[in-house]
């Protein structure tokens, strides 16, 4: 069935809040093209039904102050997953982005579980029962997932066999709501660019510092994901010959000096070998656990979890250096799992900078961690259902 015109640019201007958080009516019209009588009565009918709420006056430019509307936050809400190769992260989020409830963690190697999709499927639905949500009040189903995902098709070709066309079609047949897949430093890129620290900003490189090291790309004002959807492969550059076999079957790439799975096996031996620390009971088994001991420490100012930090940090501006004589950015941004460690990354990296860049390419560029952090996959996964809210991809069958 096609969607009524009106009911469909409702949904552009209720996109355009949620991104916006509050706009005009007159900021509306401009944003979506349409004429300011139009954007007026679309936008008294969602003010009439509950969904946007008059948030008061604009500041005083001289003329009379524009009305300011916003969506009601409550009005409906996103189930947000956030995977890696380990962990998947289910959280509901509403629409000014707060999470209801508790992040609920299920402990899922996707190498290890031929079936993960299957249980990915099993575990949704019964989150979903669990919230006494209305099935009606969910945008969708928005999952950012590590390895080669291929928007369009819904298909992972990294992980997960499906007998299902897509992903998509799968999930969404288990759950009852609209799913929509992407990559997981894609949609980290995504939050950032629209929530989060490249927002506003034409060129952008997004560092997704997790078990892997992901690439997120704003270019020229959009989302770059090159021909198939695979651009960002940042982990896999062949930067070392230190014969260190890479989780792709490479040899050498950056993946294999500074994910941190690695500076969790390094901790790991350092402390059989004796290193002094404060970090105890560290275990490869409990990937998760690890690397939060290691931030912690590092936090604390723990020698050796600093040592760590600062020499996958070091590698990974080697690796930005790279990225930096290629497509000359406005800002770096690092982001991900990783920067609980926060302002610790910023030294060595910018030291990389320093020996690897030409002086004049890097001058202008602002090196800066994320605020969203470890967040940045979660508010990127909601944001992925915002950004397709008003397509026909999220209407239901």
């Amino acid at each position: 069935m096609v969607p009524d015109r009106q009911e469909v640019y409702k949904k552009t201007l209720l996109k355009q809040l949620y991104f916006k958080r509050e706009l005009s009516c007159a900021d509306l019209s401009i944003l979506t093209g349409k004429s300011l009588p139009h954007t007026t009565r679309a936008l008294y009918e969602l003010v009439e039904s509950g969904l946007v709420l008059e948030s008061g006056y604009a500041m005083s430019t001289g003329g009379r102050r524009p009305q300011m509307y916003s969506i009601k936050p409550d009005f409906m809400y996103i189930l947000a997953v956030a995977m890696d190769q380990f962990v998947t992260s289910i959280s509901i989020m509403d629409m000014h982005n707060n999470m209801i409830g508790e992040e609920y963690l299920v402990q899922l190697d996707l190498s290890a579980h031929p079936k993960a999709i299957n249980i990915l499927g099993e575990e949704l639905k019964a989150f979903i029962d669990r919230s006494s949500i209305p099935k009606e009040q969910f945008a969708g189903i928005g999952i950012g997932m590590p390895g080669f995902v291929d928007v369009k098709k819904g298909i992972n070709y990294s992980f997960f066999n499906t007998d299902f066309s897509s992903i998509n079609k799968y999930l969404q047949a288990q759950t009852g709501l609209p799913v929509i897949i992407d990559n997981d430093s894609s949609l980290v890129a995504l939050a950032e660019w629209k929530l989060g620290a490249a927002r506003g900003k034409q060129n952008a490189l997004v560092i997704n510092i997790g078990w892997g090291i992901g690439l997120g790309m704003v270019l020229d004002g959009r989302l770059f994901r090159g021909e198939n959807g695979f651009a960002g492969e940042f982990s896999h550059i062949p930067l070392f010959t230190n014969n260190k076999i890479c989780s792709c079957g490479k040899m050498g790439c950056l993946e294999t000096e500074t994910s941190l799975s690695v500076i969790a096996e390094k901790a790991v031996a350092g402390i059989q070998e004796g290193r002094p620390t404060v970090m105890k009971g560290l275990s490869m088994d409990s990937r998760d656990e690890a690397f939060r001991k290691i931030m912690a420490a590092a936090n604390k100012g723990d020698k050796y979890a600093v040592e760590l930090l600062s020499q996958a940090g070091y590698h990974i501006g080697r690796g930005i250096a790279i990225l930096i004589h290629v497509l000359n950015p406005n800002r770096i941004i690092l982001s991900g799992r990783g920067t609980l460690a926060g302002k610790l990354w910023l030294a060595p990296v910018q030291h990389a900078l320093n020996e690897n860049c030409i002086p004049k390419i890097a001058e202008s560029i602002e090196l800066m961690v994320s605020p969203l952090g470890y967040a940045a996959e979660r508010l990127g996964a909601a944001a992925l259902v915002m950004e397709h809210f008003d397509s026909p991809q999220l209407y239901k069958a």
